[in-house]
């Protein structure tokens, strides 16, 4: 903050990027540091036509402001007319009238007959893409520190120039390169159209280019949902899956299709639920089932329901407030622990009250 003013100060910091820049440019920034994995289960959408975004700035819930004001990517959910979720996507601008819309496969069909039902009579092109993948890049050293200072420090550098110069000049070939928009954690995400040259890279080791599910256990830890399998369709609302909290949310644009409830409940109370995250002291039984009841180990009382679980790490919708004062929890017998994620505002709120008619 006071480099622009003090030429001492801007000295040191210019100092210090040459520094910084030399050791990403040796030993400390390279692939071998990074997990790379193929998104199986997310697949992409087309819209194309010079009113495609003013026609999905009225179905998402983010600000489709940002992508035309510079930004390579956007975080948003779709709706439906009760204000449930349909899916949460990434959105990547593609030129000036095509945007990519990345969304669970599962959801994909569902998702392409909501726009199409919206689009009424706008000369906009809805349609499949079936020669593009996704795919994410994440430091791997993230899996064990993403929750202490170590873990604020990798993101200061996840964060950097130096690291995303790094990045897009390695990934070059890639169609779309864009940071995660939600969690510099994250990392990047890469939209793919050659997966043999992508994977041909001197600089890819051999671990990197196995199928792994480091990506969901890391997205486990921070607390972070994704797909239809974390938030099923129809049946949470976007603040309860944290969507206000990762930059998916705006409270300052126009009307979009299930704005009512969403904006009802932002602006009367604190959510009483929310999609978080679960460490369990042991390994679970091998035939666990989504769904299954989270519950306070001193009094068995039910907080919330598990929506996923990868080793130990688990993602669960529960009741906040009550979770974080429970000394432990219970889930298929075996005893676990939840905690306030790290990127949550420092003043989040603890609960808020749902009607659950809505």
């Amino acid at each position: 903050m006071y480099a622009g003013k003090y030429p001492v100060a801007r000295n040191i910091q210019a100092s210090f990027k040459a520094v910084f820049r030399r050791q990403l440019s040796s030993q400390n920034v390279n692939l071998t540091n990074y997990s790379i994995e193929k998104l199986e289960g997310r697949g992409l959408l087309r819209v194309h036509g010079k009113e495609a975004s003013t026609f999905l700035q009225g179905l998402v819930t983010n600000d489709m402001r940002h992508l035309e004001e510079g930004a390579r990517s956007m975080y948003t959910m779709f709706l439906n007319i009760r204000g449930r979720v349909i899916c949460d996507t990434v959105i990547y601008k593609d030129d000036n009238d095509t945007f990519l819309i990345e969304a669970d496969k599962e959801v994909e069909t569902t998702l392409q007959k909501h726009l199409k039902m919206y689009r009424v009579r706008k000369k906009i092109d809805i349609d499949t893409i079936g020669d593009l993948s996704v795919w994410v890049i994440f430091l791997k050293s993230l899996i064990e520190n993403c929750d202490n200072k170590y873990s604020q420090e990798k993101q200061s550098i996840n964060d950097s120039d130096m690291e995303h110069d790094f990045i897009l000049k390695t990934f070059q070939q890639s169609k779309i390169v864009s940071r995660d928009p939600r969690l510099a954690e994250l990392g990047y995400r890469l939209i793919v159209s050659s997966e043999d040259e992508l994977l041909k890279d001197p600089k890819l080791s051999q671990d990197n280019q196995q199928p792994s599910r480091l990506y969901r256990q890391l997205r486990y830890k921070l607390g972070v949902g994704e797909g239809a399998a974390d938030m099923p369709p129809g049946k949470c609302i976007p603040l309860e899956a944290n969507c206000d909290f990762l930059h998916g949310v705006s409270f300052h644009k126009g009307c979009y299709i299930g704005q009512e409830l969403t904006a009802r409940v932002h602006h009367t109370g604190v959510v009483r639920k929310r999609l978080m995250p679960i460490v369990l002291n042991s390994e679970p039984p091998e035939d666990f089932m989504p769904g299954a009841s989270v519950e306070n180990a001193l009094d068995n009382k039910a907080l919330g329901k598990l929506h996923g679980l990868e080793n130990k790490n688990g993602l669960a919708l529960l009741k906040v407030s009550e979770a974080l004062s429970a000394p432990a929890l219970r889930l298929l017998n075996v005893s676990g622990f939840t905690k306030k994620p790290s990127w949550w505002p420092q003043e989040a709120p603890k609960e808020r009250m749902i009607d659950k008619d809505m």
